[in-house]
């Protein structure tokens, strides 16, 4: 019988530089591609009660694995379908299928080690070996300079020790062919969005990008933003930017859901530098990219401590209340402070947020209504199309205060940030259509409008502000 092997995908849907891939090819005459649709993570809910997969995330995922599947086809090989737990469908698989081993990528955070360890668990009960790859990261940790439990607590520490010195491997080459899959193996069919308890919807018109999920789409934006658009060169002019698809590399969705290798971005980088120019922008996108690094390294360094309440830390933060009401203007865009409702609004509507909005409106969770920012990181988790659980939640551990790097502890004026970055206020229009005849000169101080400025600019149902604006100006 020929040696036979799995393929587990998890948060790796792509060809390109996919090591378990790579390893089970060299390793094994039949491999065998699998991907199991947890239930726990597509119908089940956070701690405070939001769909653990949102619709936005949900649809971007299927289209991912549709194009996984397509992919592997083109090279004469298939995606096994299946839903359930996949410590349960993939032990089972590997029995009936009598493979030798299942390789996957090692995951760090809570509920991907718990999976991952009772898969290995009962896989041992069949004789057969998990075996881990790597996949996530920029660097290898077996490369970086330190045990990943030295990594430094704060940012600008680890990148000095690293940007210079630690090698960026170059990625794996995408198969050529594949092994066709043994006879008689039911592949299965991929399931909808209303198996996960989520209708069909239509893309809102005013999305920054129209995300589309799969390794196929994120090389072309890879191929868009660097080598059709020279948008790399600019990057860190624009990055902070609102509206439109350009202004940031957007490469993000793709990143989470391992449809991009950060390996294949770093290589490209390297050689548009290269071929065309090297500066602060081109730099900035491997700056961003160290970031990513950074936060997976704190999630396996803190472990379960980046979900606590406290954090890296331990801080009480008792100021800090489950206050459901308070959450519910803010999450739905009601609070009346125009920059906030217009980027909670574009998350609601498309599941994207500029890293510029996302780091306001936590800060005004947290710091201005003193709202738990677990809450406000669950919330996250559950509506971004571009959901990573250590760079959502150590994002959110910096902006309350409680990550690693005890210096971090930001505090944004929105006053300033929206005049600072909307200062015409187009990107408040295009969300806020009510405040679409509010000039310049008054669009981010709503509390200041007399009553016959709001029947003038037709204001009569507008939501009043949910904190005093004035505060932000001493």
């Amino acid at each position: 019988m020929k040696r036979r092997a799995i393929i587990w995908f998890r948060q790796d849907l792509r060809l390109h530089d996919n090591e378990a891939l790579t390893t089970a090819l060299r390793m094994a005459e039949e491999v065998i591609p699998v991907y199991v649709f947890d239930e726990r993570v597509f119908s089940g809910q956070t701690r405070f009660g939001f769909p653990k997969t949102g619709k936005f995330r949900a649809r971007f995922i299927l289209e991912s694995i549709a194009d996984l599947r397509q992919n592997l086809q083109k090279l004469g090989s298939d995606l096994l379908i299946r839903t359930g737990k996949p410590e349960i469908e993939v032990s089972e698989l590997a029995r009936e299928m009598k493979v030798s081993w299942v390789l996957c990528n090692r995951e760090r955070t809570q509920e991907e080690v718990f999976v991952q360890d009772a898969l290995e668990q009962k896989l041992w009960a069949h004789s057969v070996e998990l075996l881990y790859t790597r996949g996530k990261m920029l660097y290898h940790t077996q490369d970086l300079p330190v045990p990943v439990h030295h990594t430094p607590d704060n940012f600008t520490q680890f990148r000095k020790d690293n940007e210079q010195l630690t090698p960026v491997r170059e990625p794996l080459p995408t198969p050529s062919a594949l092994p066709p899959l043994p006879a008689g193996t039911d592949a299965g069919a991929i399931p909808v969005l209303q198996d996960f308890g989520h209708e069909e919807y239509e893309t809102d018109a005013r999305a920054v990008v129209q995300f589309h999920g799969g390794e196929t789409e994120a090389l072309k934006r890879l191929r868009y933003y660097f080598w059709d658009k020279d948008l790399v060169a600019t990057y860190k002019e624009t990055r902070n930017g609102l509206l439109g698809g350009d202004y940031s590399s957007k490469f993000s969705p793709w990143l989470s859901q391992g449809c991009l290798s950060p390996k294949l971005v770093y290589h490209e980088l390297k050689r548009y530098e290269r071929e065309r120019v090297g500066n602060e922008s081109t730099y900035w996108v491997f700056f961003e990219l160290l970031w990513r690094d950074f936060f997976r390294l704190m999630g396996k360094k803190f472990e379960n401590r980046i979900f606590l309440k406290g954090g890296p830390q331990g801080k009480p933060l008792k100021h800090l209340k489950n206050n459901h009401e308070t959450f519910r203007v803010w999450a739905e865009g009601k609070t009346g402070i125009p920059f906030i409702d217009a980027n909670m609004r574009e998350l609601n509507a498309t599941g994207w947020m500029s890293n510029r909005g996302r780091q306001n409106t936590a800060s005004f969770l947290v710091k201005d209504l003193k709202v738990n920012w677990q809450m406000g990181a669950e919330y996250f988790e559950s509506q971004l199309i571009d959901y990573d659980p250590c760079s959502n939640w150590g994002n959110w551990n910096y902006v309350a205060g409680i990550g690693s790097d005890m210096r971090e502890d930001r505090y944004f004026n929105i006053l300033t940030q929206a005049k600072n970055y909307d200062p015409q206020g187009a990107y408040v229009r295009h969300w806020c259509p009510e405040l679409a005849n509010v000039p310049a000169d008054k669009i981010h101080r709503p509390d200041l409008l007399t009553e016959t400025d709001r029947l003038e600019f037709g204001l009569r149902c507008s939501p009043k502000c949910i904190v005093r604006i004035e505060k932000w100006l001493s």
